[in-house]
């Protein structure tokens, strides 16, 4: 009876809301994210902050060779930087803590080519403790990247250097607080200073780092991060520096390594070309992340800020990153005063802005929304919706939802309106905490006596988003044409974009 008890109240949390601890709840359906991955849908926009040596070098990659003297910006201030990322609509911040070249923002213990060989504060600073202060104070989540590749160390390529590196994320996870992120990529191995040698130097990119027992050290110290590599474990590479995932883009994926079928390492995968997409019928739930750089290059370089997107350009990147079920991972660079210069301000500013405006009402609040088919459930307390109701959709909640009996595979929500309102944005979501149940759809407007089709799709998930034409109706409904399983559909979303978005006055750097 205990274990029978503890399997209900493990069911119950796994669904999340009081209306979906119901006994007749519908069963998930394939992959399903962790509680890492639900937090991790949830920022949705986060910044990866790019800064150190090369960005006195002005270089994208450093040789490792460089002289930490270099380092010391007298003005730095990382709540200008963060606060920016605030006001740019992140919820989320990742700081490059060592870059390739193997220079340790942070006073680390495994190597002299660190912080704490620059003149910056005396020797006494630590730019991973700055941020990660700063992003606390400005109420962001908090990720780092370490570099697996050092073109510094003497000991890279030969099998001293992994305790070094392990010695190095041990540091990282256990000193700065809780991390929702852990960033790691595929550049390895090639020339580098390495300790004086100035050489070649290859490595066997599946095996040299020990990626099980790299995953294994993030999850023993931070079990609330998501791990990101090429094809996860936790979240995959879009695979590309666009910011774009496909347009029908799952986040169930099924990756394929060479040592190891059945947990491929972040080296060891062979299908990350297949990121933009991600596979229907995916093995494990490995959402895209679509990174891309404010500027032409991740670090900042003083002849680039000609080269900063602007904020109609931000936007579509949102809509083809967050509106596919992704996240938009923005690469920002501060400059050499350690501060986020005007240019990139301005976007930011003028993007945040435009998010803003463009959520601040949803013309869909307040409507009535009815069903033609809704799921059965046991009586809800007077007053409440049923459990399962097509009013579910409307009341914020990522986790509450409208569904239908099992079996259905074709159904209608349709929402009238209070009054006949203008919109060109459309947002769905399911409740993700049950996977990927709908395979198409199409949503109509109610149009001059007649339902006229406005967009359609096939994938929904954490959040899908359409812009078309500007359209004035009263009534809206959703067509679940097709589905895996019973349809959960947790948000129906109606919202105008701005017709222009007046560009803000040059910012100051700080």
């Amino acid at each position: 009876m205990k274990i029978r008890v503890l399997t209900i109240s493990l069911l119950c949390a796994c669904l999340g809301t009081a209306a979906t601890a119901q006994t007749n709840a519908p069963a998930p359906y394939g992959p399903v994210p962790s509680e890492r991955q639900l937090r991790w849908h949830e920022t949705e926009i986060f910044a990866l902050i790019h800064y150190g040596l090369n960005t006195y070098t002005d270089r994208e990659w450093g040789y490792g060779g460089e002289d930490p003297a270099l380092f010391n910006p007298a003005r730095l201030d990382a709540g200008q930087v963060v606060a920016a990322l605030k006001r740019g609509g992140m919820n989320g911040v990742i700081l490059v803590a060592k870059h390739h070249d193997g220079f340790c923002l942070w006073p680390t213990r495994t190597t002299e080519h660190n912080i704490s060989r620059s003149p910056w504060r005396g020797g006494k600073g630590d730019l991973v403790r700055e941020y990660a202060d700063a992003a606390k104070k400005h109420g962001l989540r908090f990720g780092l990247y370490c570099s697996p590749w050092d073109r510094n160390s003497a000991a890279y390529g030969t099998p001293a250097y992994l305790p070094i590196y392990h010695g190095q994320l041990r540091e990282l996870l256990t000193r700065y607080g809780t991390l929702f992120e852990v960033w790691f990529d595929g550049a390895n191995g090639g020339d580098g200073y390495y300790g004086g040698a100035r050489e070649k130097r290859n490595i066997d990119r599946f095996t040299y780092y020990d990626w099980p027992a790299t995953w294994d050290l993030v999850r023993q110290l931070q079990p609330s991060a998501c791990i990101f590599g090429d094809v996860g474990p936790d979240c995959r590479w879009v695979g590309n520096e666009k910011g774009f995932a496909a347009e029908e883009s799952w986040a169930t994926f099924t990756p394929k390594g060479r040592t190891d079928p059945a947990r491929p390492a972040n080296g060891d995968s062979m299908n990350h070309i297949e990121g933009p997409a991600g596979h229907r019928d995916g093995t494990a739930w490995i959402p895209a992340e679509c990174d891309v750089p404010l500027r032409k290059g991740w670090f900042w370089h003083p002849n680039e800020d000609a080269t900063v997107r602007n904020p109609a350009q931000l936007m579509e990147i949102y809509f083809n990153s967050v509106g596919k079920g992704g996240c938009m991972n923005l690469g920002v660079a501060p400059d050499r005063d350690g501060l986020v210069c005007a240019a990139d301000i301005r976007s930011l500013d003028e993007f945040g802005g435009l998010l803003r405006t463009l959520f601040a009402n949803d013309l869909a609040h307040g409507a009535l929304a009815a069903a033609d088919l809704v799921r059965a459930a046991p009586a809800a307390a007077p007053g409440d919706p049923a459990p399962f109701a097509p009013s579910r959709v409307l009341d914020g909640d990522r986790y509450s939802f409208w569904s239908t009996d099992d079996g259905v595979t074709n159904a209608t929500l349709t929402l009238t309106l209070p009054a006949v309102s203008e919109f060109n944005v459309i947002r769905l979501r399911e409740n993700i905490r049950l996977g990927h149940r709908v395979d198409a759809f199409a949503i109509d407007t109610w149009q001059e006596g007649a339902w006229r089709e406005y967009a359609k799709g096939q994938s929904i998930g954490a959040c899908r988003l359409f812009r078309g034409p500007k359209i004035k109706s009263d009534r809206v409904r959703l067509r679940i044409t097709q589905t895996a399983a019973c349809p959960c559909i947790s948000d129906f979303g109606l919202f105008l974009m701005p017709a222009a978005f007046t560009p803000s006055p040059p910012a100051p750097n700080s």
